[in-house]
């Protein structure tokens, strides 16, 4: 059974806000997929978080898999030219631990330069802590060498001895599915004045046969837990200031160039934040144009303040939501922070295979996010008021997820036949 808590603070502002809304409901434009969801990411597609999972491994309930999708819509025969991490982007696991929306714990995965094709790069992983980022634990891993051969590679699992760290870094299927297309044109018969749920008939999953660049890790619970058994998580991308961008001093002039490099690489003040993901959808279905890109570079207790409460209740009242299911929406991004809550004490047996909020006894999203939940029949459960049941006919991944970490279906490989295209567009 799902629960849902509403702090006082938060309340207010949601009523104040509602009140406020009322009086004026702008005409909102709503697409979902957290792919590509502002100019910001969509330029630099390296840093372009599709979705963020965070669940307990359904084999090992004391191990947390967390995992982050980047760079999507690859197409198979493009593997070898796009199957690479770019160094100089910092993948950032945000874990936060004590109730509030302040990460607690970090997470960062950085990869050398690609060097060839035929070499796998290598990831270092550092477990940070506290607000001045001390690293208590570090390990490096290859990824997996994408390949255009008729079968994908094997998973490149690397286990870290004095952690108990599984990590993976590669190529796999893009586990997200929902129709993009069914969802665009339902919103606009809604917003249209005329809502039309066949709109949602479709049945086609956007992101059937294509690729998406994955990191993901399995943590004993007990590094992630805090003062409870609740564990928040969001997923961030940041890159590097170059060289050039760094004033310099007196000090710094006299140092070579690659000296300073190497400082900076060192420094985490010189990390500008290119997107952030933990709800499905949130900045793509609910933050208006203008302020995605400022949404991708906020932080997850500029949420918890309210920066975005008045767009995100906007857009929910011109979708006709209620003010009881707005309640319930923003206590999973708006109140405390725009953060997937997992609760280590609730047991997971599934990796979310057809369930959704309406199934007896489910304990997905918002628990955490699992790659099988239906992420976007949750939300348009609550978003109609609970009367959208059937969600957008995409039910879900067009490819079976894998038994064992990490828990993600192999990529997608060029096919024989040329009449054949597993995409469904």
């Amino acid at each position: 059974m799902l629960k849902f808590r509403i702090k006082r603070s938060g309340a207010f502002v949601l009523v104040t806000t509602i009140a406020l809304v009322s009086m004026f409901t702008p005409l909102v434009q709503v697409r979902a997929a957290d792919h590509a969801d502002s100019t910001s990411v969509a330029g630099d597609p390296a840093a372009d978080i599709g979705d963020t999972f965070a669940f307990l491994d359904p084999t090992d309930n004391t191990k947390v898999i967390l995992e982050m999708t980047v760079a999507g819509f690859i197409v198979p025969s493009e593997a070898l030219n796009l199957g690479f991490f770019p160094s100089g982007v910092v993948y950032r696991f945000e874990i936060e631990n004590t109730g509030d929306a302040i990460p607690d714990q970090f997470i960062d995965v950085e990869f050398t330069e690609q060097t060839s094709r035929s070499v796998a790069q290598t990831a270092t992983v550092k477990f940070r802590k506290g607000r001045n980022k001390r690293t208590t634990a570090t390990f490096t891993a290859p990824t997996t060498l994408p390949t255009l051969a008729a079968a994908a590679n094997p998973f490149n699992v690397t286990t870290d001895g004095a952690t108990g760290v599984k990590f993976y870094a590669g190529l796999t299927d893009d586990p997200f599915y929902f129709d993009i297309v069914g969802f665009g044109r339902f919103v606009t018969s809604v917003l249209g004045g005329a809502p039309n749920a066949t709109q949602l008939q479709r049945g086609r999953d956007s992101f059937a046969g294509y690729n998406i660049h994955t990191i993901a890790v399995s943590v004993p619970s007990g590094l992630l837990r805090g003062s409870g058994n609740i564990v928040g998580v969001n997923g961030v991308t940041l890159r590097r200031q170059s060289f050039g961008s760094v004033a310099s001093n007196s000090k710094a002039e006299s140092r070579s160039e690659s000296r300073i490099g190497e400082e900076l690489a060192k420094d985490d003040n010189n990390l500008v934040q290119i997107d952030r993901a933990a709800t499905p959808a949130v900045n793509t279905a609910l933050i208006p144009f203008v302020r995605k890109n400022e949404f991708n570079s906020a932080s997850t207790n500029d949420d918890a303040h309210g920066r975005f409460a008045t767009d995100i209740v906007a857009t929910l009242t011109a979708l006709g939501t209620n003010s009881a299911n707005i309640g319930i929406l923003a206590s999973v991004a708006v109140t405390n922070g725009d953060i997937l809550r997992l609760n280590l004490s609730t047991p997971n047996l599934s990796l979310g295979f057809g369930e959704r909020a309406t199934t007896p006894g489910y304990t997905g999203f918002p628990n955490g996010r699992r790659p099988g939940d239906d992420t976007i029949d949750v939300l348009l459960y609550f978003i109609t008021n609970q009367a959208l049941t059937t969600g957008d006919n995409v039910n879900s991944n067009e490819v079976p997820l894998s038994a064992a970490f990490p828990f993600l279906a192999p990529p997608n490989q060029p096919l024989s036949n040329p009449a054949v295209d597993n995409t469904r567009n």
